[in-house]
């Protein structure tokens, strides 16, 4: 017989042994998956973490703001002590008296300036202005007056004020302590003795 037919399989071989890297690719995705799948998974899991995490700081509670520290005028205090006798050396034009200032609460407030109302007079103070006060330190201050021109001072002090002019954080501000009836005293009785040569 001539031509040729059909190849048959020679022994120890199949038909389906020819087709070997067919298969390979077929389940090459699901292997693909199989191997990445636990680095897919951890990805995943990161960002659920993040988004959480980033939702809970975002809405975590707010402490409230520290309030503003209070107004400088409304924690200092002023009080009247004494008037300092008049020494060989003072001017007699000058009354000289003691005052103790206080701080009640709230940060340091500094004294910028001491003034009061009398054209007639200047002030000066120990210690010299700028000088800053705080809580739990009361500080003694000396304040010396001075006439220096006896037509533009009160005759009778009714109810003089010290203008003093105070600084914290909160603000800056003039405020006029009233020191009360011995302060008031004492103060005409040294006004009427500075000018007591111009008034007869």
């Amino acid at each position: 017989m001539s031509g040729v037919g059909p190849v048959e399989p020679g022994e120890g071989s199949h038909a389906l042994d020819a087709f070997p890297a067919a298969r390979t690719r077929r389940t090459c995705p699901a292997g693909h998956f199989e191997r990445h799948r636990r680095a897919a998974l951890g990805g995943l899991l990161a960002v659920a973490v993040l988004a959480g995490g980033g939702y809970l700081y975002a809405t975590r509670p707010r402490p409230e703001p520290p309030p503003d520290p209070p107004y400088p005028s409304q924690v200092t205090a002023i009080d009247y002590l004494n008037a300092q006798a008049a020494g060989a050396s003072t001017a007699s034009r000058s009354f000289t008296f003691t005052v103790e200032m206080t701080t009640e609460s709230g940060p340091p407030v500094t004294v910028t300036r001491i003034s009061q109302p009398y054209a007639g007079m200047s002030v000066t103070s120990s210690p010299p202005t700028p000088f800053r006060t705080r809580v739990g330190s009361p500080r003694k201050i000396t304040i010396t007056m001075r006439v220096t021109e006896c037509g533009k001072v009160p005759r009778n002090a009714g109810l003089p004020f010290l203008d003093v002019t105070l600084r914290n954080p909160r603000a800056i501000e003039v405020h006029s302590f009233i020191l009360g009836t011995p302060y008031a005293r004492d103060l005409s009785r040294a006004l009427e003795v500075a000018c007591s040569n111009e008034k007869r």
